[in-house]
């Protein structure tokens, strides 16, 4: 019953609309500043690896970071600034809304894993609504558009919605 609310509800479409607005906000204005300053993971990847905790919590994710994560730090830099400012605006805009939620929801995921609590579990939280929502998420947005575009000119019509 609830998830029949989420997915097709017009007033459950208008608070995820409010919903997706304030999680791209955040990710828009933290990749922004990122994208615009003069960032680098180098400091933070460092940080993780020192972390005795992610050592011992998640060895493979600590073996990641510390073999591929670190000396690659000028692309997982660039990575990150642009993935948090396009993830905002396509949270924003209503763009591949569910796209955008699940590399917001992944990016929240490995800050967590490399020991960084933040806001991240609140955005977490947030996120599931919208993926579990799906195209209702999007309702007010750019999805409406987007999507039958695509699914017309990329998938040649493969995925039309079933009608009663």
């Amino acid at each position: 019953m609830f998830m029949n609310f989420l997915r097709n509800n017009v007033y459950a479409a208008g608070a995820l609309t409010l919903l997706r607005i304030y999680l791209g906000w955040s990710w828009m204005t933290a990749g922004w500043g990122k994208v615009t300053g003069d960032f680098s993971a180098a400091g933070y990847l460092n940080g993780v690896v020192a972390n005795e905790t992610v050592m011992n919590t998640y060895p493979t994710y600590h073996a990641f970071i510390e073999t591929f994560a670190l000396p690659n730090a000028g692309v997982f830099s660039f990575m990150v600034a642009w993935g948090e400012l396009l993830v905002g605006i396509g949270l924003i805009l209503g763009v591949l809304t569910t796209a955008a939620a699940f590399f917001g929801i992944m990016m929240n995921f490995a800050f967590m894993f490399a020991g960084t609590v933040s806001t991240n579990p609140w955005m977490i939280l947030l996120t599931i609504f919208i993926l579990a929502a799906g195209y209702n998420a999007g309702k007010f947005g750019g999805d409406r558009y987007v999507l039958p575009y695509i699914n017309t000119v990329v998938f040649k019509g493969k995925f039309v919605k079933a009608t009663a």
